[in-house]
């Protein structure tokens, strides 16, 4: 079993882009959340995956990844998913030893970036990028099914302004 231990942050500048390695257009849809946990859908052009995630234990939690035909992830995020998808680019950028992914996102939540890193261990030290802007990984507001909720009642675009005016910690959605 696989636990993933990352940490999220606002992006303050363009000062990766400089730095990008690789870059994908991705398109999430959510299959189904629980109490402990969710189930995603992931299309990357040509590739695709269905994703378990089990619940968070402080920053960490469970991850089991499988890779599901193409025609299968476009069927998932056409029927099954309606209204729970979420599109954006993803570029990497290697920084102080560590892979960082930097989401633009796409459609509803244009204008929002996040960047993430994976790391061994809760307490692994790391030395932050300039770019890298205030830590939201405890933050609800900034967890993608809360996004793909906040989507699905507002009807229309979701500025960051509008997110970070939200409570912090009340939302009912989980991840």
């Amino acid at each position: 079993m696989r636990f993933e231990i990352e940490r999220k942050f606002l992006v303050a500048h363009d000062g990766w882009r400089a730095a990008v390695t690789h870059r994908m257009d991705l398109r999430d849809g959510l299959v189904g959340q629980f109490a402990r946990g969710k189930v995603r859908v992931r299309l990357d052009g040509g590739r695709a995956w269905l994703t378990v995630k089990g619940a968070r234990q402080g920053i960490a939690r469970p991850e089991f990844e499988y890779e599901i035909p193409v025609a299968d992830a476009e069927h998932m995020l056409e029927g099954i998913c309606v209204g729970r998808t979420i599109e954006k680019t993803r570029s990497v950028v290697p920084f102080g030893g560590l892979t960082w992914t930097v989401d633009e996102f796409r459609g509803q939540l244009a204008g929002i970036v996040l960047a993430e890193v994976e790391l061994e261990d809760e307490g692994q030290d790391f030395t932050r990028p300039d770019w890298i802007g205030r830590e939201v990984t405890g933050d609800l507001r900034f967890r993608q099914s809360t996004l793909l909720h906040l989507c699905r009642e507002a009807g229309s675009t979701i500025g960051l302004a509008e997110i970070l005016a939200l409570p912090e910690q009340v939302l009912p959605v989980q991840d």
